[in-house]
């Protein structure tokens, strides 16, 4: 079927990595990479072991494996812990009265399109929640741990809250601590090595950071990526992925910089937003990912006092175009926008600013 015949609109992705609109662009060669693994036959368990042994030499990992996405490499983190080495409850995850908790702090119960703890629940654990959406301290934690605590999850995300939260070193050093595995969701960072000593588990998006196709990696200890594999003739049946995905995704680690985009180019994109402040009510600045990450946004602030459209209007307006244009529109009720540069051209730009005047009357 053509693209024509669907009448899809085009997106231009000023957002970042969001599934919502289909996460990334793939080069050339992941595309080719694909088109080898899915011409091809293969003994699945053989291209799955020996896969996750070359993503666990990039992951600086003792073992790994490619899921078909990270909410499935989370799903089938947690099954783990909850059976651990029983093949006897990996068959039956769901028909056994099995209690065991992860531990995951409120400010990281988050809906990153579906909710975190949905996963963790498919998993077979049940969440138990610490600390407050404004803050949370080691030491809640710590008095949340009983007889039945199986692990901890912990986000790395600009998604999740930032302020008054313990830090990924010290929840770590708590769960070495008390001898508890920790799963750590980095699904959108971009440095996908600097995790291995902190965690007992990783877990990566292969479509985001990487730009490879809808995938995932869970990464991390041996003793623990072992009890994982009997899932896969379980719950994980339900997310197996297909040797295409496997060849592309491979190939993308191979191509993947933990740069990116440089500083510089992301800086070249957004300084061309600054013409919007030729617009009355309208403010341009440049700001750095929350969660410290070598990405920069231009933030769109209006002045609702001086523009002819709040800032809620301008972002849904901007979807609803000839070409849908998607923003960081999570503080646009409060007056402001954010704007991605990492999948923009210079054309794309120019076309943004183009339709930011034409709504707001410039």
């Amino acid at each position: 079927m053509s693209v024509a015949k669907m009448d899809l609109k085009k997106v231009i992705n000023a957002s970042g990595k969001m599934s919502i609109i289909g996460v990334s662009t793939m080069a050339d060669d992941v595309i080719d990479a694909m088109e080898v693994g899915g011409k091809h036959f293969y003994e699945m368990e053989d291209l799955q072991e020996k896969s996750g042994e070359i993503v666990a030499e990039y992951m600086r990992t003792e073992s790994a494996l490619i899921t078909n996405s990270a909410s499935s490499a989370l799903v089938l983190a947690v099954a783990g812990l909850i059976t651990e080495n029983d093949s006897f409850l990996a068959e039956r995850m769901h028909a056994e009265p099995l209690h065991k908790e992860i531990l995951l702090m409120k400010g990281h119960m988050i809906d990153y399109g579906a909710p975190v703890s949905t996963m963790i629940a498919l998993g077979g654990g049940h969440v138990r929640e610490v600390g407050y959406a404004n803050g949370c301290r080691v030491e809640q934690m710590e008095a949340a741990i009983n007889e039945n605590t199986a692990g901890i999850v912990f986000v790395q995300s600009h998604h999740c809250v930032q302020k008054n939260m313990p830090t990924l070193e010290q929840v770590s050093q708590l769960a070495r601590r008390v001898e508890l595995p920790l799963i750590v969701d980095i699904a959108a960072e971009e440095d996908i090595s600097g995790y291995s000593d902190l965690a007992d588990l990783i877990i990566l998006s292969g479509s985001k950071a990487l730009e490879g196709p809808t995938s995932g990696i869970l990464a991390g200890k041996e003793q623990y990526l072992e009890y994982v594999k009997p899932h896969l003739k379980g719950i994980g049946r339900a997310m197996k992925v297909g040797k295409e995905s496997i060849f592309g995704l491979l190939q993308a680690l191979e191509t993947y910089t933990n740069e990116g985009m440089s500083k510089q180019n992301q800086m070249e994109l957004l300084n061309q937003f600054f013409e919007l402040e030729n617009l009355v009510g309208v403010k341009v600045a440049i700001h750095q990912d929350e969660s410290g990450r070598q990405i920069y946004r231009a933030r769109i602030e209006l002045d609702e006092s001086k523009v002819k459209h709040d800032a809620l209007y301008l972002t849904q307006q901007l979807k609803q175009g000839d070409i849908a244009i998607y923003t960081r529109d999570y503080n646009a009720n409060i007056g402001y926008f954010d704007i991605d540069p990492r999948a923009l051209s210079s054309q794309e730009v120019d076309t943004m600013i183009a339709r930011i005047k034409q709504i707001l009357g410039g």
